[in-house]
């Protein structure tokens, strides 16, 4: 039996350290969330985004897995891809 992912990140939130870590990633992370929902709601498979990119796969799979941080010029043609546009936004913290 599989333990809920929501149980395991309360039970390491409690690790010192986990919580920083877990926070100075939280760019990427909103990122690749934002990539997937923009290709899943365009109805694509990654390879038919990657196509349209003119890329690979596996490049698309790098983007929304946060494991890289992609340039402007990326993230615009993975919205052209999809259909949609990006905007940058600098907030208060």
């Amino acid at each position: 039996m599989a333990i809920p992912i929501g149980r395991v990140k309360k039970r390491w939130m409690k690790q010192p350290g986990f919580k920083a870590g877990y926070d100075a990633l939280e760019p990427e992370f909103a990122i690749a969330s934002m990539l997937i929902r923009a290709r899943l709601a365009a109805n694509l498979s990654q390879q038919q985004v990657a196509k349209r990119m003119g890329t690979s796969q596996s490049t698309v799979a790098r983007l929304e897995s946060a494991s890289s941080r992609p340039s402007l010029t990326t993230l615009e043609r993975f919205a052209k891809a999809t259909g949609t546009k990006v905007r940058v936004e600098l907030i208060p913290v």
